[in-house]
């Protein structure tokens, strides 16, 4: 191993180490209730979708009073499963929630992880958001076509970054390639564990394209810093001119989806506090704001209806990874 690795993962390590000392903290000195200071779990580096939705949560729970100190810890890797590994462990704590969805389901089942979502209590699905196609503004690939034709020509030297394998950007990438007849397994995609550092790459060039959440990127598209070549909705998105990969002839759509669960063996009691803090924050219309600013949809989903769609979501992930040889 280089010296490099050995840094990269010494520091990885410590991260994580320090993530759980700060939970481990949170929760000292003296009873701490999810209504006076809940801790939200975001299993991937800071500027990410999963961070994101986090931050956005925390920030209207704190100036609504749902919660009086919500506090946001990062635990990066894997598409989330490091951090779902270290949540289960905090078995019956009741002030704690993760933030979940589609990316976790395709990593577990790409990993084949020991955890999984059967070791975690569900609580409400939010929102579902969509993955697009970006590069550069420089990029000599002005349309979505341009970029098809390279990729095909040479899938070794066109790289694709996005989130972590197994992500919705990883599936959609390799749903993509079949859908326009390459082998999925050619696909040079790049894998990375947050949305700052998947943008940090395309703006860099590093990578030649790169798909991510549409919200995570927008901005930089609207400052004309990306070109966006197609979205992952099967119809474009309010107030985005942002063309579909349907509409151009390439039947592929994808969306992801944005929760929160809650750790193994906590009592009815405190599932039905932490639903209500959910349901309570749905309800506000600073979330609203949030989820339109966001370009999110509202995808609100609890109890059974929301374990049913998990089980259902696992079912898709693991044909899609068969399917594609990944």
């Amino acid at each position: 191993m280089t010296r490099t690795l050995k840094l990269g993962a010494f520091f990885a390590v410590v991260f994580v180490v320090a993530s759980l000392a700060f939970i481990s903290a949170a929760s000292s000195g003296g009873v701490s209730t999810a209504r006076s200071k809940l801790t939200l779990i975001a299993p991937a580096a800071p500027g990410g979708g999963w961070d994101g939705f986090g931050r956005e949560a925390q920030a209207v729970m704190r100036s609504t009073g749902i919660v009086t100190n919500p506090q946001v810890v990062n635990i990066p890797g894997a598409g989330g499963t490091i951090g779902l590994s270290q949540f289960v462990q905090e078995t019956g704590r009741e002030d704690l929630l993760m933030v979940t969805g589609g990316v976790m389901v395709g990593a577990i089942e790409l990993a084949n992880n020991a955890e999984s979502f059967d070791d975690v209590t569900p609580i409400a699905r939010l929102a579902d958001d969509y993955a697009v196609l970006v590069v550069p503004a420089d990029s000599p690939y002005q349309t979505l076509d341009d970029f098809l034709v390279a990729w095909q020509s040479n899938p070794g030297a066109t790289s694709i970054g996005g989130g972590s394998l197994g992500s919705i950007d990883h599936l959609l990438g390799g749903l993509l390639a079949q859908e326009v007849g390459m082998d999925p397994r050619s696909v040079n995609y790049i894998a990375y564990s947050g949305g700052g550092e998947a943008l940090n790459s395309l703006l860099a060039h590093t990578t030649a394209a790169g798909i991510s959440g549409y919200n995570e990127v927008k901005d930089q598209i609207e400052a004309g810093n990306l070109r966006a070549l197609a979205i992952s909705s099967e119809e474009r998105l309010p107030d985005s001119d942002v063309p579909t990969f349907v509409e151009q002839g390439v039947n592929v759509s994808m969306s992801n989806w944005r929760g929160f669960v809650a750790p193994p063996g906590i009592s009815d009691e405190a599932r039905q506090e932490l639903s209500a803090i959910i349901e309570e924050l749905h309800a506000q219309q600073e979330w609203q704001d949030a989820v339109s600013r966001n370009s999110w949809i509202d995808t609100y989903q609890v109890g059974e209806e929301f374990e049913q769609f998990i089980q259902d979501e696992v079912s898709t992930a693991n044909n899609i990874v068969k399917e594609l040889g990944l």
